[in-house]
């Protein structure tokens, strides 16, 4: 965001005007209040080192930027088990065991997008989270939490078998999930023109690949997970990311609640679908 904007001019020459104006410029094309906070503490940071070191002699003209007002917060939504089904009868392969495993496992898109043949242990019926796709690249998993151990339930080994007996199927080192090409799918790609276009046929237009791993959190402690199986599941590095402050995770009881969901979106019919709205996280909890 700075570089492209400030990266030709010498620090002299940048006003606190053109900061107000660079600040409220990305606020209004989407990014978010907090991000366009970093940006205004990065540049005063900039100007603080510069003027520190020598190389600057004036006022950080980031200092008496003022920040717009903060978007009224819109409440999360979450999807119950029978609109997960519903959505997922509408998906093709190899997308619809993409969001079975962001639903039923928690993972991130690019933690999918980046899973190898390797990572997956189908016998014992785990995966390992050792590398993600981010902005079409592979690297290291987003956080330190997030290379991470987790069981997979019966019916996504299922699924996972099934895409693995395909004929010309990958193996090995390669990517689960591969282009014709053999590369990384892209995650924006795949919500746009498979997996929104699916989800407002069924009248639910707010779906994105954050959604499933709410829908993921919300839906495992209502299966009687703890807020630290949440917290493993989704590899948060801190629990009050996830729900709060709960007791340790103790494994049997993480997979026996990860088994609990895979079984409620599977066949169970505890939970009624509700409308096409959905229903918020604080509706499910009251």
């Amino acid at each position: 965001h700075i570089l492209p904007a400030f990266g030709g001019k010498r620090l002299c020459d940048i006003s606190t005007v053109e900061v107000q104006r660079f600040i409220l410029q990305k606020f209004n094309n989407g990014l978010g209040w907090e991000t366009c906070n970093h940006l205004r503490n990065l540049l005063s940071k900039i100007f603080a080192c510069a003027k520190k070191w020598g190389h600057f002699g004036g006022g950080s003209p980031a200092s008496g930027v003022e920040l717009p007002e903060k978007r009224p917060a819109r409440e999360k939504r979450v999807l119950m088990p029978k609109q997960v089904a519903l959505l997922l009868s509408h998906l093709q392969e190899p997308v619809r065991t993409m969001v079975m495993l962001a639903v039923l496992t928690g993972l991130r898109a690019g933690e999918i997008l980046g899973l190898r043949w390797q990572d997956l242990d189908l016998e014992r019926g785990e995966l390992r989270v050792e590398q993600a796709v981010y902005r079409g690249s592979l690297g290291t998993p987003k956080t330190k939490g997030s290379k991470r151990t987790l069981p997979l339930p019966h019916a996504l080994v299922l699924a996972l078998q099934t895409t693995a007996e395909n004929p010309g199927a990958p193996k090995g080192q390669e990517l689960v999930f591969p282009t014709r090409k053999g590369t990384a799918f892209s995650d924006t790609n795949l919500l746009l023109r498979q997996i929104k276009p699916a989800a407002r046929k069924i009248g639910l237009p707010w779906v994105s690949w954050h959604s499933f791993r709410r829908t993921h959190a919300t839906l495992l402690q209502l299966a009687g997970g703890s807020a630290k199986d949440a917290q493993a599941q989704l590899g948060h590095a801190q629990i009050t990311t996830t729900l709060g402050i709960y007791t340790l995770p103790v494994p049997a009881h993480q997979r026996e609640s990860v088994e609990k969901l895979s079984g409620l979106v599977t066949n169970g019919d505890e939970f009624e679908a509700g409308s096409g709205a959905g229903l918020t996280q604080s509706e499910l909890l009251q």
